[in-house]
């Protein structure tokens, strides 16, 4: 399938995909993209995204959250999902639809766009795995408060501006490898916040026709602007990053042991061993 627009336009340009080709998969960097006008992504049809998307699916909270407030603090809003998007100017709001990819429409709207980048992506971290769709709808001055995420993504703002501060993967001054060993061990992806951190990080500005490269596990938090707000994460995991969050886990079991083992390498570096390790394990059934 080809990654066009509905006008039968490429998305990403060939600037954009050199671009892109430079940076994958370690560093933050700032694409351009061409998505034109699309009928599934006005409010309308993200607000019966929604309902149709499982309960699972579906996340959102008043969005005048501090950037670093813990996952079981998190307040509810008093809306339907529905009514939170077709409110989003005056609902104070952040929504996220997940895993788009469930309704038919939506997924080959996100496997057109990677496999615009496919060939880049698949030369060098192998073979592109378990490719998901994320839409986020913001109010005026939303907060997406500072986490990090496991896949490789390359979020498109479509409609307002937001900024996201993007801090370096890997760093244990960010994100401490006993934060990486709990999430993928089952734990929240949020990320103790520290003020200090505020000079430290890059910040990304975002305008409809501007997308940004996060790379794996990168620590970051996300600012909307004064009007509301769309963006589509497409998202995608890796040889690498399995092995990578493999070899978290397999680490986590080891802090168990009483030991201090290293922090998995990040790429070009691979994590096979450890990764190796932990799967066998899990094979055998003599871990959970």
């Amino acid at each position: 399938m080809s990654g066009k627009d509905a006008f039968g336009k490429q998305v990403f340009s060939d600037d954009a995909r050199r671009k892109f080709s430079k940076c994958y998969p370690e560093t933050p960097q700032i694409l351009n993209h061409d998505m034109a006008a699309n009928t599934l992504l006005t409010l309308d049809a993200l607000a019966k995204l929604g309902t149709a998307l499982p309960k699972a699916s579906v996340e959102y909270n008043p969005g005048d959250l501090p950037v670093g407030i813990a996952p079981d603090d998190v307040p509810d809003n008093g809306m339907s999902i529905a009514d939170t998007i077709l409110m989003i100017e005056s609902s104070a709001s952040w929504a996220v639809l997940k895993n788009i990819e469930q309704i038919p429409e939506y997924e080959a709207l996100l496997l057109s766009l990677l496999a615009e980048i496919k060939p880049i992506l698949e030369s060098k971290t192998g073979k592109m795995m378990r490719p998901q769709g994320f839409i986020f709808v913001s109010s005026p001055n939303a907060m997406t408060p500072y986490h990090f995420d496991p896949e490789h993504n390359i979020l498109l703002q479509l409609r307002g501006e937001k900024t996201m501060t993007v801090f370096p993967p890997g760093d244990e001054r960010f994100a401490p490898s006993m934060a990486h060993e709990s999430y993928h061990s089952g734990g929240p992806r949020n990320l103790v916040w520290q003020d200090a951190f505020f000079e430290q990080g890059q910040v990304y500005n975002l305008t409809a026709g501007k997308a940004i490269f996060v790379p794996v596990m990168a620590p970051h938090f996300v600012q909307n602007g004064s009007e509301p707000s769309i963006s589509l994460s497409i998202t995608w995991r890796s040889d690498w990053s399995f092995a990578e969050a493999d070899a978290h886990v397999f680490n986590h079991m080891l802090r168990g042991w009483g030991m201090n083992p290293k922090a998995p390498h990040r790429f070009p570096n691979h994590n096979k061993v450890k990764a190796m390790s932990w799967r066998i394990l899990r094979n055998l059934h003599l871990v959970k």
